[in-house]
């Protein structure tokens, strides 16, 4: 299969799989599936990231899934492997600064997007952040479309799709 076809594959199957909620298991899983990387626990360890961790409006899930594969790739075995820490590091800021690049880009945001939080991201698309934890802001942020081919589901297949194309480079 063509690096293309699989990243292809990859951002399709992360944008699908957010239909059953949870970003960040959602780009890992894609990811886990597409590259033969990592395993159930690794999935397993990603649940409570989405909606920026615990559902707090931090750090987009979709970017922590795509962090985290790199983790399963280039991450250090040992706390004294210093060199591994920095070169996961330097990768996963790549993927973090593309990532607003082409959310800024797909969404034709007329803002920049100077950061990966959820809050933020959530801000630019819809016009207003959500307190995800309380019952009727997250139905005001469903019914914004947050869970939706022009929602969160398009930022998990970027997330995907960034993290994929890095990765393949590396594998």
């Amino acid at each position: 299969m063509r690096d293309e076809e699989l990243v292809g594959r990859i951002r399709r199957a992360a944008h699908n799989y957010d239909q059953y909620s949870g970003c960040s298991q959602s780009v890992l899983l894609a990811l886990q599936e597409g590259l033969g990387i990592g395993d159930l626990n690794s999935f397993k360890a990603a649940t409570a990231l989405s909606g920026g961790v615990a559902r707090r409006g931090e750090t987009c899930g979709a970017v922590l899934g795509a962090v985290m594969a790199v983790g399963m790739v280039k991450g250090r075995e040992g706390m004294e492997d210093y060199d591994s820490y920095v070169e996961a590091t330097n990768i996963s800021n790549e993927i973090c600064d593309e990532f607003q690049r082409r959310i800024e880009r797909e969404f034709g945001l007329k803002d920049r997007l100077d950061s990966t939080l959820c809050r933020n991201i959530h801000t630019l698309i819809y016009g207003r952040s959500f307190d995800l934890r309380v019952p009727a802001e997250r139905d005001a942020f469903l019914e914004a479309g947050g869970h939706s081919d022009e929602g969160c589901y398009k930022v998990c297949g970027i997330a995907a799709e960034i993290a994929a194309e890095k990765l393949r480079e590396l594998l």
